[in-house]
């Protein structure tokens, strides 16, 4: 089937990086399939992660669809281009539709990107992850592919003015191996194991990423246990309990 419109919003991507100079570095792109259906699992520290997701499923010639918020879907500009991209929209008191959206997806071959988180963590920490992509994947009868983005947040995320001047931000990505889900098992025990190979990922892109912060104003999107000065997870609860 003709991509009329993602692969032209692919070129045009990948123009912006070099017009921003990003350094980004991929590994693991191998790990996602050349064929069949997969559940693309990621961390969530930017609104542009699902770009940088989808880039490193390229060089296994694979055109990844986001499922994202529907609010998305109506915006004048961004939705038609994630319609055209055959993205999938997702009511969050009709969430049905869009699992079953999916599922269809998957079961045609389509590889499928999920964030389950939900939302941007803003303390830049993974938070907990929601089982849908571990059922998805044990429905379909496909596999999980675990991976992280780093870097991203410095570009454009929750609470902080975007960042898209000619700057050399490095941006690192990781993808890791396949992680089953069996159909017998538990699907809040293969999501905690999914989670764990996140965090393996996450962990290995940010030991390799090239900068460091050079005071409180440069460090602010650096979780406070790598010395930046994000807010704590504890200190978000608090904030949203108040």
């Amino acid at each position: 089937m003709a991509e009329l419109v993602y692969r032209p919003v692919v070129g045009f991507a990948r123009t912006l990086f070099k017009v921003w100079d990003l350094k980004i570095d991929c590994k693991g792109s191998e790990n996602i399939p050349r064929s069949g259906g997969a559940v693309l699992v990621s961390n969530h520290i930017s609104y542009l992660d699902f770009i940088f997701n989808g880039l490193a499923a390229l060089p296994q010639k694979r055109l990844v669809r986001f499922m994202a918020k529907e609010a998305v879907f109506r915006h004048k500009v961004s939705g038609p281009l994630m319609r055209g991209m055959k993205h999938i929209p997702v009511d969050r008191e009709q969430g049905e539709t869009a699992y079953a959206h999916a599922l269809d997806s998957l079961r045609s071959g389509e590889v499928i990107g999920v964030f389950p988180e939900a939302t941007i963590s803003e303390s830049f920490t993974l938070k907990s992850f929601k089982s849908g992509a571990a059922r998805l994947a044990q429905e379909a009868g496909v596999p999980l592919i675990p991976m992280a983005v780093w870097g991203t947040q410095r570009l454009w995320t929750k609470g902080h003015p975007r960042n898209f001047r000619r700057s050399h931000t490095p941006i690192a990505i990781r993808v890791g191996e396949a992680v089953e889900a069996p159909r017998e098992q538990y699907a809040g025990a293969i999501t905690r194991r999914l989670r764990e190979r996140v965090q393996e990922l996450l962990e290995a892109a940010q030991r390799t990423y090239p900068a460091g912060p050079r005071g409180a104003e440069d460090s602010w999107w650096l979780p406070a246990h790598l010395g930046g000065t994000a807010p704590t997870p504890e200190a978000l609860r608090a904030a949203q309990a108040h």
